[in-house]
């Protein structure tokens, strides 16, 4: 009987972070949504915090690490747009949830960080969910990464001070980036697209304040 209440408090969590938490934040692609209720978020938390998987903060993790805050997440999904053939780059694994998300829309996601025992607590998780279509590469992709491939979608969610433009160079014609850019605690969440061989558009979705990625390109400081 308490197993049976304990599933119901969960589903009625879920329930309210997507309609009292997600929904009001212009978060209106059903397709977003749907996932969002089906992919249970309280398996890929820390099992210290999975009575907090359905709150509006950031979630520790591991190295300094958190979960994005599931409203970010869902913006981040929505702005994107992937479809199911999108071959999809991910720096930043974390906690594997965006992962998840990421590979359930799209063709085939490379997700990429800097700690190797994330990964593989983050590649267990997508195994039990039986998601297949990720590769997990393990290294330092602040700068950009391996400089041969380009990707339809690119997500990156760490902050970054300034963005290298070899992650612009990465897309596709068509290929949409999201990206935390600035210094905290006004960073920007911009979704910039590449419209031609030497264009891109940029837009600026909403203000946040996200960790920066280890070893994030830094901008020179003046100092008096």
């Amino acid at each position: 009987m308490e197993m049976a209440m304990t599933d119901m408090n969960l589903e009625q969590a879920r329930y309210n972070m997507i309609e009292q938490q997600i929904r009001p934040w212009d978060v209106l692609n059903q397709d977003v949504l749907d996932l969002l209720a089906q992919i249970p978020r309280e398996d890929f938390v820390p099992a210290k915090y999975r009575n907090i998987a359905f709150t509006d903060v950031a979630i520790p993790l591991e190295h300094n690490q958190s979960m994005l805050p599931p409203k970010i997440e869902a913006r981040l999904l929505q702005a994107v747009e992937i479809q199911s053939k999108d071959d999809v780059l991910q720096v930043g694994t974390g906690s594997g949830y965006v992962t998840a998300l990421l590979a359930s829309m799209g063709g085939h996601v490379t997700s990429v960080d800097i700690h190797a025992d994330l990964q593989e607590q983050a590649q267990q998780k997508l195994t039990e969910h039986n998601i297949h279509n990720v590769t997990m590469e393990c290294g330092d992709a602040a700068q950009g990464w391996n400089p041969n491939r380009t990707y339809d979608v690119i997500v990156i969610t760490g902050g970054l001070p300034i963005l290298p433009e070899s992650f612009q160079r990465a897309l596709n014609k068509g290929g949409r980036l999201f990206a935390f850019v600035g210094d905290a605690p006004a960073m920007e969440a911009l979704l910039i697209t590449r419209v031609g061989d030497n264009e891109w558009s940029h837009e600026v979705l909403f203000e946040t304040e996200v960790p920066e990625l280890e070893n994030a390109p830094q901008p020179e400081r003046f100092s008096l």
